[in-house]
């Protein structure tokens, strides 16, 4: 089981097993619009102040506007679908952001950290896109103990240590005012050993039932996130999903 730093392969293997999976998998997904998301009247009440915005990772699932954010994601099926409703979107990675320094207000990445094998260099290049006094949003999942076949099974490199997420985000000049519990995985682990198992040996019917029913459900049902200020407590909590501003500045509205 992996550690909290420790990475499933390397020499960049993990780059090129996500790369493979998730090029298979956005291929048959459709894309899904932000507002659907619990996530969005987080990022609904942080637009008026985000001109410049870049989300990292959005897969078909993005959680800001498409019109007009900029993208970056492995995937060419995604960059294709993203631009084709309006995104400024291009293929690339986590550790080297096609941008210049502090280019952006709004910065957003939900489930890409944990899959980057270098990802100090990752949250290196997050702080250096970021303007001063910027906001990032970011998820990771959390606790080593917690690993499981779905982990290895999506690509994870790892799951963090609280602690050990609150220092890197301190030694890159990320200042945490809020977080909230976080996710939509399956806590069924039978539940969960199945999906794995359908989308292995039965990709397209799976798929089929995922975007036109699971989905739509799981949307429907998700809870609000409940944002409080700092950091939550984490003991019984499997993801996270932390704000984050670049610097010291004044603490975002709860919301």
């Amino acid at each position: 089981m992996p550690g909290d730093r420790q990475t499933t392969a390397g020499g960049g293997d993990a780059l090129l097993a996500n790369r493979r999976f998730y090029n298979a998998l956005w291929s048959q997904t459709r894309l899904a619009q932000p507002e659907r998301f619990n996530t969005w009247p987080l990022i609904a009440g942080l637009l008026p102040v985000s001109a410049a915005r870049l989300e990292i990772g959005p897969g078909l699932r993005p959680r800001l506007p498409i019109a007009g954010t900029h993208f970056v994601d492995i995937s060419p099926p995604v960059i294709r679908r993203l631009n084709a409703s309006g995104a400024v979107a291009q293929q690339g990675e986590a550790t080297a952001l096609p941008f210049e320094d502090s280019s952006f207000d709004l910065v957003c990445a939900f489930d890409v950290i944990e899959h980057v094998e270098d990802d100090l260099r990752a949250f290196s290049e997050l702080s250096r896109v970021l303007k001063q006094e910027g906001i990032l949003i970011l998820s990771v999942p959390l606790h080593a103990a917690l690993w499981s076949a779905f982990d290895d099974f999506v690509g994870h490199v790892r799951r963090y240590e609280p602690v050990d997420l609150t220092a890197t985000l301190q030694r890159h000049r990320l200042v945490l005012e809020q977080s909230a519990v976080f996710g939509m995985q399956p806590a069924n682990p039978r539940l969960l050993a199945l999906g794995i198992w359908l989308l292995t040996h039965r990709r397209s019917g799976a798929l089929f039932w995922y975007n036109w029913f699971f989905l739509p459900v799981r949307l429907l049902f998700q809870r609000r996130l409940n944002f409080r200020a700092g950091l939550i407590e984490t003991g019984k909590a499997g993801e996270i999903v932390l704000v984050c501003r670049r610097g010291k500045g004044s603490r975002l509205p709860l919301c």
